[in-house]
C-alpha cells in the first residue's frame, strides 16, 4: 500500500463518500471504490459501512484510520523536511481567498510567483464559502475578519480599514455631502450583507461612534459590482482600503468623509492567513506567506516577520 493509496482512504474517511473523494483526486468514482475494496482486502477487514447516503468508518475501521491518519502526517512531514534542506520549494499549494480579494490581490501577482518558485504549483480556489481547510486540503487561507477564532494556526497578512466613496462626478453634484449623516438623503450603492444593507457607523477623531441609516435600490452580492457602479455614478458606497485605493489614487473614485474611520461591523479589520494545525510548516507554505506579505500593498500596523 502506497502514500498516494492512503491518502485517497483518509479523504474517503472524511468527506464520507466515494464520490466526493473522486473530485478532489480527479478520479471516476468507481476507481476509488476499486481502491478501497483492493485495501480492505489486503487488510483483511472492512473499513467502511456502506449505505446509500453515506459511508461511516466500522469499528475496526475508526481504529485503522486513526493510526493510518497520524502515518501520513509524519510521513509529509519528513517529505517536506527534505525538501526544505535542498531550498527549492516544491509540490502542489492548495491556497484559497473569497472572490474578490482573490481577483484584485492575488492573480495580479501570480506571473511573479510563478517566475519565483516555478517548482511549486499553485491551486487558487476563489470562493466566498469558508472552506475547511483539512477536509478541502487547503495549505493556505486569506480569510477577511476582525479575529480569528477557529481552530487553525492564524497570521495577520495585513489591516485594512473601509471608506465611503463615490465617482469625481457624482461628489461635485452632491455638495450637501458634507457630513456623513447626509448619507441618508442619497441613493447609496449596498453590498448584499445583512450588515451593510442598513446601517453605516462612523467614527470622528475624538472617537465619537454614530450610526447613520443608508437606503439604496441597487444592491449588489459583489464588492466587485459596487465598486464599479460607484466608479459609473450611481451612487456612494462603503467599500475596503484594498479594493479602491488605486482608483482613488488615479482619480477615479473619492474618499467622501477621509477625516472618518468607517466601517459597517467592526472598525478593526484584518486579512488573515490561516493553515491547518501542524507542528511542521510545509517550505511551499512558508514562502508562500513570505512571498504575500511582501508584494502585497502594506498597511499600518501589519507586522513583516513570517510566523
Amino acid at each position: 500500500m502506497n502514500l498516494s493509496a492512503l491518502q485517497l482512504l483518509l479523504d474517503v474517511a472524511r468527506r464520507g463518500s466515494f464520490a466526493a473523494a473522486a473530485r478532489t483526486h480527479g478520479l471516476d468514482p468507481s476507481a476509488v471504490s476499486r481502491s478501497i475494496a483492493l485495501i480492505e482486502a489486503e487488510l483483511g477487514i472492512r473499513l467502511f459501512q456502506r449505505t446509500t447516503r453515506r459511508l461511516s468508518p466500522t469499528e475496526a475501521g475508526a481504529v485503522y484510520l486513526t493510526r493510518a491518519e497520524a502515518v501520513v502526517d509524519e510521513l509529509e512531514r519528513a517529505r517536506e523536511e527534505a525538501r526544505a534542506v535542498s531550498a527549492t520549494p516544491s509540490g502542489t499549494l492548495r491556497l484559497t481567498a473569497s472572490v474578490t480579494f482573490a481577483q484584485v490581490c492575488i492573480v495580479p501577482l501570480l506571473q511573479r510567483f510563478r517566475a519565483t518558485f516555478p517548482s511549486v504549483r499553485l491551486e487558487l480556489l476563489m470562493t466566498d464559502a469558508n472552506l475547511d481547510l483539512v477536509a478541502e486540503r487547503i495549505d493556505l487561507a486569506v480569510r477577511l475578519a476582525p479575529r480569528i477564532t477557529t481552530d487553525v494556526i492564524g497570521a495577520k497578512l495585513m489591516d485594512t480599514c473601509y471608506r465611503v466613496c463615490a465617482s469625481p462626478s457624482y461628489a461635485a453634484a452632491a455638495p450637501t455631502l458634507d457630513r456623513p449623516e447626509a448619507l441618508s438623503r442619497h441613493d447609496c450603492l449596498r453590498l448584499a450583507l445583512p450588515a451593510y444593507r442598513s446601517h453605516w457607523r462612523f467614527r470622528d477623531t475624538d472617537g465619537v461612534v454614530s450610526e447613520v441609516p443608508v437606503d439604496g435600490s441597487v444592491v449588489l452580492s459583489n464588492p466587485l459590482g459596487v465598486r464599479d457602479a460607484a466608479i459609473a455614478g450611481l451612487g456612494p458606497a462603503l467599500l475596503p482600503d484594498w479594493l479602491i485605493d488605486d482608483e482613488i489614487g488615479a482619480g477615479r473614485l473619492v474618499d467622501l468623509f477621509p477625516g472618518y474611520d468607517v466601517t459597517a461591523t467592526s472598525f478593526d479589520t484584518a486579512a488573515w492567513l490561516l493553515y491547518p494545525s501542524r507542528s511542521f510548516l510545509p517550505e511551499k507554505v512558508r514562502v508562500t506567506i513570505d512571498f504575500l506579505r511582501r508584494h502585497l500593498p502594506p498597511r499600518p500596523g501589519t507586522p513583516t516577520a513570517a510566523p
